[in-house]
């Protein structure tokens, strides 16, 4: 009866596990959707100081912001912290951007380790889970399930093994003759 039972939970873990691993895909396709939408806005704020650089010192965006910042005028020193944040977020997004083009497993590393935390944030918050049945989704779902099948069943072989060494350890406690005392 509890093999029966362990069996039934362990199918509705790997259904659970299934479904949780095919919205992986989905995830980092919301991910790269939002890191897209910040890079084109970024680019579209940041053109108009790219062509005054083009226009003034070479197209070197990096000398007019030393142009600014060297300036006596206040407000335009501040401008060029302003230009030299929206240049390093312009950078920062196009590299996320790149590397969210790869296959799933690089996209998922990235996204788990090195996504930009405020865009990954936004995307948790704002997440619509679906259960899409592309081919990605589905390796991406059997992957998770047989994963925690394996660690699932890897405890409950270590539980077994750890209860089995202690009943033996009881049983030879108990099974000792005690010393027989001097005649």
């Amino acid at each position: 009866m509890v093999s029966f039972l362990v069996r039934y939970i362990l199918i509705a873990v790997a259904c659970v596990f299934m479904l949780l691993g095919m919205q992986l895909p989905n995830l980092a396709d919301q991910y790269t959707k939002r890191v897209d939408a910040s890079l084109r806005e970024v680019t579209l704020n940041f053109e108009p100081f790219q062509r005054i650089a083009n226009q003034h010192t070479g197209g070197n965006i990096e000398a007019l912001i030393k142009l600014h910042r060297d300036s006596a005028i206040a407000p335009f020193q501040a401008e060029g912290e302003a230009i030299d944040r929206m240049n390093k977020r312009r950078l920062r997004l196009q590299a996320q951007h790149k590397a969210m083009q790869g296959p799933l497993h690089q996209r998922l590393w990235h996204l788990a380790m090195f996504a930009d935390p405020n865009l990954r944030e936004q995307t948790l918050l704002q997440y619509t889970p679906s259960a899409p049945l592309t081919q990605e989704a589905l390796m991406a779902g059997g992957v998770t399930a047989l994963t925690a099948l394996l660690v699932l069943e890897f405890a409950m072989a270590l539980g077994r093994w750890i209860a089995d060494l202690v009943a033996s350890q009881v049983r030879q406690l108990f099974q000792r003759k005690p010393a027989r005392a001097a005649e």
